[in-house]
């Protein structure tokens, strides 16, 4: 797993980045939701704060998207996690090998399929949701969760 940081020019301070590849099964995607959930909580966001949970869910889809979609052989998913407290943002990048990007808008779910409503859980839970090409293969499906102040902040 791979870490860094970021600073911004108006905020020199570094802001930890949660960057880390998985491999392209279930096993990989659970590693990556409590990756994402660890790194909330070194933010100051326990796991059981809305906004870590919210996070969580949508980490949760994303990957789960990128294993059962976005899986090309040989290739694993690539995980980025970056707080953006000016924003009061958490972006979330999920990157895959395969080319074909999900829907613009979450499709309809009928209530008694097992399937297709991961979707609408990141449309509730993001302030807004979509996905780019990624050089030189693949692409990448982000969102943006909300963040609350931090408790005890």
């Amino acid at each position: 797993m791979l870490t860094g940081t970021t600073a911004s020019a108006e905020d020199p301070r570094p802001v930890p980045v949660l960057a880390a590849q998985f491999a392209s099964t279930p096993r990989g995607a659970s590693l990556a939701r409590r990756s994402a959930v660890r790194r909330m909580g070194e933010w100051g966001y326990p796991p059981e704060s809305d906004t870590s949970c919210a996070v969580a869910l949508v980490v949760g889809e994303l990957a789960a998207n990128a294993v059962r979609h976005g899986r090309v052989a040989g290739h694993d998913f690539r995980l980025r996690l970056d707080l953006d407290e000016k924003r009061r943002l958490v972006r979330i990048e999920v990157a895959d090998a395969a080319g074909k990007r999900p829907p613009a808008a979450p499709p309809s779910s009928h209530p008694d399929g097992e399937s297709g409503r991961g979707l609408l859980l990141v449309d509730v839970l993001a302030a807004r949701w979509g996905s780019a090409p990624r050089d030189p293969v693949g692409k990448t499906v982000w969102a943006e969760v909300p963040a609350d102040a931090p408790p005890g902040s």
